[in-house]
């Protein structure tokens, strides 16, 4: 387990390591400058750099994990990338569903395959499921996730590079939103802020506001409107 400095997080954990890029929003991924990173510093886990590498023997760890917690599951990689057999996949789902203490948080931009694996996969109610989206050209990962056996559903608006006008929130449970953060950062409009805020509050569905991003992410904060919108999923 790694404490986790994301805001709609507490942990992490890595079964799987690794990714490639898929669309717009992976332009500048962390993910991926951090894995170099850790390669460099000789971290075994990260051998391969960033390609997509299976880590079996990390697959109880959250078993061991006592305290319960809320666990972003690989941050660094997609589970749904097409070089993670559904085998496997589906040893991290079980692990999820005994590990039953613990809140699971897992993420994919490849919703396609989410969706054509969902009925193979058990849901549940401590795994949330969500699709990123960075623009409308990507809205249709949420009509793939809609049709998931997922018991708690989410989308991760980030990094936002666009507005999202008239959003489909039936049967979403959680909203994140946030800027693209570091060099070469792409900005965000607060009217794409508000506006998808707006939705959210309209179609009574958490929102969580994570920050504006840019160069200096800390200076630029995560206030909307003089406050902060840390809300969360139903239950959690």
């Amino acid at each position: 387990m790694a404490q986790s400095s994301i805001e709609w997080t507490e942990s992490t954990w890595n079964p799987v390591t690794g990714c490639n890029k898929v669309s717009p929003g992976c332009k500048f991924c962390y993910a991926e400058v951090m894995a170099h990173r850790l390669k460099a510093m000789g971290q075994p886990n990260y051998a391969n750099g960033f390609q997509v590498t299976l880590h079996p023997r990390m697959l109880d760890r959250p078993l061991q994990w006592k305290k319960p917690q809320v666990i972003f599951v690989n941050s660094m990689s997609d589970l749904f990338h097409d070089d993670v057999p559904l085998d496997y996949i589906r040893s991290v789902f079980e692990v999820m569903e005994r590990a039953h203490w613990h809140q699971f948080q897992v993420l994919t931009k490849r919703a396609d395959r989410l969706e054509a694996l969902s009925a193979s996969l058990p849901w549940p109610e401590n795994v949330w499921m969500g699709v990123s989206v960075e623009n409308a050209d990507y809205t249709r990962r949420i009509d793939n996730l809609r049709r998931t056996g997922a018991r708690v559903k989410f989308l991760s608006l980030e990094p936002l590079l666009g507005p999202l006008a008239d959003l489909d929130l039936d049967d979403i449970d959680w909203v994140i939103v946030g800027g693209e953060s570091g060099p070469g950062s792409r900005p965000m409009a607060e009217s794409w802020v508000r506006d998808i805020r707006d939705q959210c509050v309209q179609a009574t569905v958490p929102f969580f506001f994570k920050q504006w991003g840019g160069t200096n992410k800390k200076k630029a904060g995560r206030e909307l409107d003089r406050r902060t919108w840390d809300q969360m999923p139903a239950g959690a």
